[in-house]
């Protein structure tokens, strides 16, 4: 394959993070976040306006990575990845590649921990790879039904102030969605809108959550370990998701935090860091 020209881009210094990029097929390049060594772990992101690794991640990196190689990336049609001519996106699009990724990498095995659509991408992984897997932690997990945070969801409103009302819908605290954060994703969405993705992306997730739900029959045989993590107050993915895949998955647990919305990662960091830190390790001894 040829090699492509790295884009001239640099996460902003508030997530504390190193831009990599990595060709994962002709004419995509994918840009990831890594840190720490060992037993890999894939970190796939939620959706929304202006989404990246980095802005869903960058709490729990520095702290998950002494628990393994953490590696978060943006998902083809998010973030910095560019993508190759022609893609078609959706959930399989997605799982697809996360494959690529981890077979660019020389990864057979991993982890994944994934956030709303993440989490729907991960469970769709394994269905499809549970060859490849180790695990999964997902949080807030997607394809649930509309519910009305969901249907403002797929019809965002591209300014500061709308991400903004987006951001506080994902939280109980909204004093975590400060001036400085609503400005980093509103720019990059505008790198979404400029390169005309967002419509494509929010179609496609919202087309799969219909066409493409979950298959419970296949998750009901699921042998590897599964936590799920959800906040009680999360109006955009409620905590009825996580009661409804615990009742079908056999190896899946299940950690619920009050007085917490749909971004438990952020919202609760350091005990969600503490959470899946204590279950890696009794599930990796």
């Amino acid at each position: 394959m040829p090699t492509l020209n790295i884009p001239d881009y640099k996460t902003d210094k508030f997530f504390g993070l190193e831009d990599l990029w990595l060709e994962t097929a002709e004419g995509e390049l994918t840009h990831y976040h890594e840190m720490g060594e060992g037993t890999p772990i894939l970190f796939l992101h939620g959706s929304g306006t202006g989404v990246t690794a980095a802005a869903n991640w960058w709490l729990n990196l520095p702290e998950l990575a002494k628990m393994g190689r953490c590696i978060a990336i943006d998902s083809v049609g998010y973030g910095q990845t560019v993508p190759p001519a022609g893609i078609e996106y959706g959930i399989k699009e997605w799982v697809r590649h996360a494959v690529r990724t981890l077979d660019a990498l020389g990864i057979e095995k991993t982890w994944l921990v994934g956030n709303s659509i993440g989490g729907w991408v991960a469970l769709q992984f394994a269905i499809d790879y549970p060859e490849r897997l180790l695990g999964v932690i997902s949080m807030g997990t997607g394809g649930a039904k509309k519910t009305a945070a969901l249907s403002g969801h797929a019809k965002p409103e591209l300014s500061e102030a709308g991400i903004r009302r987006t951001l506080e819908q994902f939280v109980v605290d909204k004093s975590l969605v400060t001036d400085e954060l609503v400005s980093l994703r509103y720019q990059s969405a505008l790198n979404d809108t400029a390169s005309d993705r967002l419509v494509e992306v929010i179609g496609a997730r919202d087309r799969d959550r219909d066409a493409l739900p979950l298959d419970f029959e296949v998750l009901s045989k699921l042998q590897i370990p599964v936590l799920l993590i959800h906040g009680m107050q999360d109006v955009v993915i409620p905590v009825s998701r996580t009661y409804q895949l615990l009742e079908v998955i056999p190896t899946a647990d299940a950690h619920i935090f009050n007085q917490c919305g749909h971004w438990s990662q952020v919202e609760r960091a350091a005990e969600f860091n503490q959470v899946i830190s204590n279950y890696l390790a009794q599930h990796m001894a």
